[in-house]
Parts: C-alpha cells; sequence; structure tokens
C-alpha cells in the first residue's frame, strides 16, 4: 500500500486486538493486488436498537489506480464478524478488479445458429442443420425455452454442441 492503513472508530473503543486484526486483513488485501494505494476502516455503532440490541458496521475504502471501491455491509452482532466478514468482501471486490486490470475478463463463446431440419415428434428427437451443412442431433429434453411440439422444420435455434455416445449431439437448445 503507497498510503498508510487509516483505522477509525465511531461509538465504539476499538481494543489493541481487534485493530492488529484490522491490519492484519488489510495487509492481506495488500498481497492480492499490489496496486492497491490506500485503505480506509471505519468500525462503528450506527444506532442503539432496544429490539436488535448492539449492531457494529465495518466500512472499507479501497483506493486503486482509476476507481475506488466502498465495502458496507449488513450491520453484525459480533464486531469479530463484521470486520471478517467486510474484509473478505473487499478480498472478492479487490481480485475481481485486479483480473479486469489485467485482462483476464471470462470470455464466453457465442452458440453456434442451426436451423431445425427434421422431427421426430412421437419419439421426441430431432435434427440441427448447421450453416456448414452439418447435422447434429437433439432430445427433445435438450430444449430450453419453448416447447419441441411447438417446433418447425426451418425453426433458428443456438445450441451448445456435445459429443454425444453417437456423435455430435446439441445441448441447451434456445428457439431464436
Amino acid at each position: 500500500m503507497k498510503l498508510p492503513l487509516e483505522i477509525s472508530a465511531h461509538n465504539v473503543h476499538i481494543s489493541d486486538a481487534t485493530e492488529e486484526l484490522i491490519r492484519e486483513k488489510a495487509e492481506k488485501l495488500d498481497r492480492i493486488n499490489d496496486k492497491l494505494i490506500g485503505c480506509r476502516v471505519r468500525v462503528e455503532i450506527p444506532h442503539r436498537s432496544q429490539r436488535s440490541g448492539i449492531l457494529y458496521s465495518v466500512r472499507i475504502e479501497l483506493a486503486v489506480p482509476g476507481r475506488d471501491i466502498v465495502i458496507k455491509r449488513e450491520p453484525d452482532e459480533d464486531l469479530h464478524a463484521a470486520i471478517v466478514g467486510s474484509f473478505e468482501t473487499a478480498q472478492r471486490r479487490l481480485k475481481e478488479v485486479a483480473e479486469k486490470q489485467r485482462g483476464e475478463v471470462k470470455y464466453h463463446e457465442e452458440r453456434p445458429v442451426a436451423r431445425v431440419s427434421r422431427l421426430f415428434s412421437e419419439e421426441g428427437y430431432g435434427f440441427l442443420t448447421t450453416p456448414e451443412g452439418r447435422e447434429v442431433y437433439f432430445h427433445e429434453n435438450a430444449l430450453l425455452n419453448g416447447k419441441f411440439k411447438d417446433l418447425a422444420v426451418g425453426t433458428p435455434v443456438s445450441f451448445v454442441e456435445r459429443e454425444g455416445e453417437k456423435g455430435s449431439q446439441a445441448s441447451s437448445v434456445f428457439v431464436i
């Protein structure tokens, strides 16, 4: 971290052990993303309720190049649990930011498109023909939107192709 850790408290006393826990968790954040500029942690008791008792709230503000990340979870009755839970959320968010900064964003392949070429309604299966002319088997249970009985030859669909027992077959068939 480029800037020193800032810890503040409002309406609550932070013991040395609690401050040490916060420091350990903040150091772990710094190891997750080496571009972390700064970290502010605010521990508070927002208000006292006769029904729920004392609730602790932990707010974490992280500064990384190009953005700020703010973590504020629901208050918890246990101060230790509130701190640990907030830092776990901060770790996940910081990992997501680090992946985006490195360009490791998940890529989802586009599903191939085909047309229903043959239907065997009584048996509950059919075949799709891809633009390249390949024929792909599909079962009525692979149809995820729409009803098998409503399909007609020529209906455009997208699908996920898998290798089956007897060759290529479509799973997750979507009517377009």
